[in-house]
């Protein structure tokens, strides 16, 4: 799809989010059958599954040609859910359309683009299991005839209550890893528990998943055996960067929702939008929204030319991630008592995207990774000087 394609988009997207979604947007939480309809729409107004790829029936846009449209879709929380370009099932799709066999595709994917099942990533674990260190996987699976057996204990996996299938990553070796394909139907996988967060925009809550002997098919193996830790890379940082797009369509609506009030919102004398304050705080929103925006185009652009683009993407992550928070934060703050209260969604925001600056890498971790990959690189372009790996 070419750039004026994606505009109109685009554009379309804005106008079902704004005239379809958000007018019910708390009811679709609490009756599926909203949801139901609302997919229903969103085919036939053209703009379901914007990141699957066209032949499993979807739009197949670039990671460029997604910026926009996920960050409009954003602007309402369940909208990438009725867009059906939600996490964990986009990035659980991306996985799949580059890394899974055809037969895999045809049982998996297809279904998971058609929106007729969930899906989810099972990697992080309880300490001093696998988070945002993913070498530090505990779970492990061996071997037996024909089949693998898998055991490990998995928390905090996104969309877990009621999702169709699982993408597990367990130890397959001491330097190794192995993704597997597994159905919830399988008698050695049990969801658990949702573990309660201050967040509760994920359908399927975030829950502890237990595999006890948990037996599949060498056909479960989802790319090469031994091959996880870099398979899971096709997905960690095109998920992370639509993780971007989508929260910052939350941040600019929490933005505009506080413009329109402080234009007019009148006192000491003149309309709030006015006062030097919170012009300061209006003219930061804008520069984080921007900046953020920039920074995902240039990840993006890096991804769509085949690079892994891991500095791109953990700097966009890093910086969007804590840019969105503030973004809500200010505009909670020149709304008032009105920001606080449950009369305007930005509370709901401020809760929802806390935790982002968590989710698929700590903030931390990201700074590490950037502050050691500028170091190699100026080492390794510094003459006469071996750089340290």
């Amino acid at each position: 799809m070419n750039a004026n394609g994606t505009q109109s988009l685009s554009a379309r997207v804005r106008e079902f989010i704004d005239h379809r979604v958000i007018p019910v947007e708390h009811a679709v939480e609490t009756d599926p059958q909203i949801l139901v309809k609302l997919r229903r729409a969103a085919r036939e107004a053209g703009v379901f599954a914007p990141s699957a790829p066209t032949e499993y029936g979807g739009l197949g846009l670039s990671m460029l040609g997604q910026t926009d449209v996920l960050e409009e879709a954003g602007r309402s929380l369940p909208g990438p859910l009725v867009l059906n370009c939600a996490a964990p099932d986009e990035g659980n799709m991306t996985l799949l359309e580059h890394v899974a066999t055809p037969a895999q595709r045809e049982q998996y994917l297809r279904p998971l683009a058609a929106g007729d099942v969930r899906s989810a990533f099972a990697m992080t674990e309880p300490a001093p299991g696998a988070g945002s260190d993913p070498t530090a996987l505990a779970t492990s699976a061996v071997r037996d005839g024909d089949d693998w057996v898998i055991d490990g204990q998995k928390w905090f996996i996104t969309g877990a209550d009621g999702a169709g299938f699982f993408i597990v990553m367990a130890r397959t070796g001491a330097d190794a890893a192995t993704m597997f394909l597994v159905d919830a139907g399988n008698p050695g996988l049990t969801v658990g528990r949702h573990i309660p967060t201050i967040d509760a925009g994920f359908t399927g809550g975030h829950c502890e998943v237990t595999l006890e002997r948990c037996r599949v098919r060498s056909s479960a193996v989802l790319g090469e055996v031994d091959r996880g830790f870099a398979n899971a890379q096709v997905r960690l940082g095109p998920a992370r960067l639509t993780h971007c797009m989508r929260w910052l369509g939350v941040a600019r609506r929490a933005h505009e929702i506080m413009l329109g009030y402080v234009v007019d919102r009148e006192l000491f004398g003149s309309r709030l939008a006015d006062l030097g304050l919170a012009q300061h705080l209006i003219a930061d929103n804008e520069i984080d929204l921007a900046a953020s925006r920039a920074l995902i185009r240039t990840a993006a652009v890096a991804l769509d030319q085949g690079s892994r683009a891991n500095q791109e993407t953990s700097i966009a992550k890093t910086f969007v991630s804590e840019a969105v928070g503030r973004v809500v934060d200010r505009s909670v703050q020149l709304c008032g008592a009105q920001g606080v209260s449950h009369d305007l969604p930005l509370a709901r925001f401020l809760a929802e995207v806390r935790p982002f600056r968590i989710y698929d890498g700590a903030s931390e971790a990201h700074r590490w990774a950037v502050a050691r990959r500028a170091v190699r690189r100026y080492e390794a372009a510094r003459p006469g000087k071996r750089s340290h790996d």
